[in-house]
């Protein structure tokens, strides 16, 4: 597995941090990266089921959530981190309603973890986005 590519670019600054970057127009506009790591901590930008211009997992609030944590553990693998690092994650649902399926799809990739969490009702960027999901990781060290 070590001989993949890293799911994302990685850049490397002066300051000690690394970045991910995915490309998105977004992260030049808005002056964010999809990851960042300082030594042994990464954190991991909000992230949607969105894969170019596509949305992913339609109407269904489980199925976006899960495509997110897709995104979210190709980023931590860019860093050198994986899902088992995660030490906490915030969750915001576009409709309150969607939260049972959204924290079951949560525990599906998290329950053997059990990160920290918070899940919360917010308007997202797109009426077509249902759910986000930020992740922090401490990666242990060597």
């Amino acid at each position: 597995m070590e001989s993949f590519p890293a799911p994302y670019a990685v850049h490397r600054r002066a300051d000690g941090r690394v970045l991910c970057l995915s490309g998105t127009p977004w992260e030049s506009v808005a002056g964010f990266s999809r990851a960042t790591r300082r030594g042994t901590r990464v954190h991991v930008s909000g992230t949607t089921a969105t894969h170019g211009d596509r949305l992913i997992g339609g109407t269904d609030a489980a199925a976006q959530t899960h495509f997110a944590i897709d995104k979210i553990a190709g980023a931590l693998q860019s860093l050198g981190a994986k899902l088992e690092d995660v030490v906490r994650t915030r969750v915001f649902v576009a409709r309150i309603d969607d939260w049972p399926a959204v924290a079951r799809a949560h525990g599906e990739r998290f329950g053997h973890i059990q990160p920290a969490n918070t899940l919360v009702a917010a308007r997202l960027v797109g009426d077509e986005y249902l759910v986000e999901v930020e992740a922090d990781a401490e990666v242990p060290g060597p």
